[in-house]
């Protein structure tokens, strides 16, 4: 039977933001009829147990082992029900409005395939990478120097209405079920970084937009269950290679290769 709403929160070693994440919404989304799905990638601090606990509506789904957000996030979209499904991050704090909008959004514009609000920090900044272009060696080239780096991100433009984007974050990310059923779902060759990107990029190539939808403001505290230090820049790096031989072709991820020692002293800088 379908529900009008699925939140899937996908979870690793996150116990208390994931706890603190679904309590801005359950309570309206009870209400409303929506389904919650907490999809545990095989957390070790309990997270799993005191979601059940805590929240009796929820359902949880605890796979094995961490095989990252797109895996994860794809045993949630498998087992959803919703007609529209909403990836959230457990580190996010989305007010059920919010979510509420972004379902409404999609239903009323079918040429929509994916949309997200805007997404500030902690302190309410804007939040950077919270949409962009697709990561052509252009774009690389411009965002590495420091001049263009505000441009390039994309986050201060001093965006207020809804624009059409390449892509969104998968921090909050809403779609319907009949987008998921025509491109697939996240591309789990994808552990973590770019899997929203290559997502995207496919919702756009069926003939659907994207959009990023600042008129709708959620929290996102960020990076909680991510790698530290260089393992954050090695599986960055892993992933952008990886985006760029599914999508741009054997030279171009070479060009890439040879360019990133450069990049990375430009971003640097």
């Amino acid at each position: 039977m379908k529900t009008p709403l699925s939140i899937i929160v996908v979870t690793f070693n996150t116990r208390d933001l994931t706890i603190r994440c679904i309590e801005n919404f359950y309570d309206d989304a009870v209400a409303a009829g929506w389904e919650i799905i907490s999809v545990d990638n095989g957390s070790a601090d309990g997270t799993a147990q005191a979601v059940s606990a805590r929240f009796p509506a929820v359902r949880v789904i605890r796979a094995e082992a961490n095989r990252g957000y797109a895996a994860g996030a794809n045993l949630g979209l498998g087992a959803s029900r919703g007609e529209v499904m909403i990836l959230l991050n457990s580190d996010v704090l989305a007010p059920a409005g919010v979510l509420g909008a972004l379902r409404e959004a999609l239903l009323a514009n079918p040429d929509i395939g994916a949309i997200s609000p805007g997404l500030r920090t902690a302190s309410g900044e804007p939040q950077p990478f919270a949409f962009g272009a697709d990561p052509t060696l252009d774009y690389l080239v411009r965002r590495g120097w420091r001049t263009l780096r505000r441009r390039a991100f994309l986050h201060d433009w001093g965006v207020s209405e809804p624009i059409d984007v390449d892509w969104v974050s998968g921090a909050c990310l809403a779609v319907r079920a009949e987008v998921v059923r025509r491109v697939g779902p996240l591309d789990e060759r994808f552990f973590l970084y770019f899997e929203d990107n290559d997502w995207c990029l496919r919702i756009r190539r069926a003939g659907y937009r994207v959009v990023y939808d600042p008129r709708w403001q959620v929290i996102h505290l960020g990076g909680a269950s991510q790698p530290e230090g260089r393992a954050v820049n090695r599986v960055y790096q892993q992933s952008l290679l990886a985006f760029y031989a599914k999508h741009y072709g054997p030279l171009a991820t070479a060009v890439l290769w040879l360019l990133l020692p450069v990049y990375n002293r430009l971003m640097r800088r």
